[in-house]
């Protein structure tokens, strides 16, 4: 029997990831399971060729952790005020190789996340970090489509 007890779930507080919550939280129910909440903001040094100086960057950082643990706080509040089987974490770095990081040294059994399904120019400057999940992950990840879901819905309407 496939013992699910810690999901992690990857939000970058867009419309699609809250589209992803309902799986989220009917897997967790189902198998009592705690939900890690992760969120990741992208390392600003990443984007730095040129130079600029360190204090600023050390400053806006820490501006947009303060930020992201109030989102963090606001998501808790409107969706997790019921659920108590919660971990949160925001961290900073590559998103796709946190989630697997964190996936790894946390012991998640299953990763719940959507895709944004982007095309042409947007996936070839922002890559796919569900697509390096899924290929770097050691534990299944359950990837939703939140576009798909949509259509599903107004075509059921």
């Amino acid at each position: 029997m496939i013992t699910i007890k810690r999901i992690l779930y990857p939000i970058d507080f867009s419309e699609c990831s809250y589209d992803v919550l309902p799986y989220v939280l009917s897997m967790a129910e189902k198998f009592e399971a705690t939900v890690y909440l992760l969120y990741v903001a992208r390392d600003l040094r990443h984007f730095a060729g040129f130079h600029v100086p360190h204090t600023s960057i050390s400053l806006f950082t820490k501006e947009l952790v303060d930020a992201s643990e109030r989102m963090m706080d606001q998501v808790c509040r409107d969706h997790f005020a019921q659920y108590t089987n919660l971990e949160r974490k925001v961290k900073i770095g590559d998103a796709g190789e946190e989630i697997v990081r964190t996936a790894e040294r946390e012991g998640i059994d299953l990763i719940v996340m959507g895709t944004h399904g982007r095309k042409g120019l947007d996936r070839t400057l922002f890559g796919s970090v569900a697509g390096y999940v899924v290929k770097h992950s050691s534990v299944p990840v359950l990837t939703v489509n939140p576009y798909r879901l949509r259509q599903r819905e107004q075509g059921a309407a």
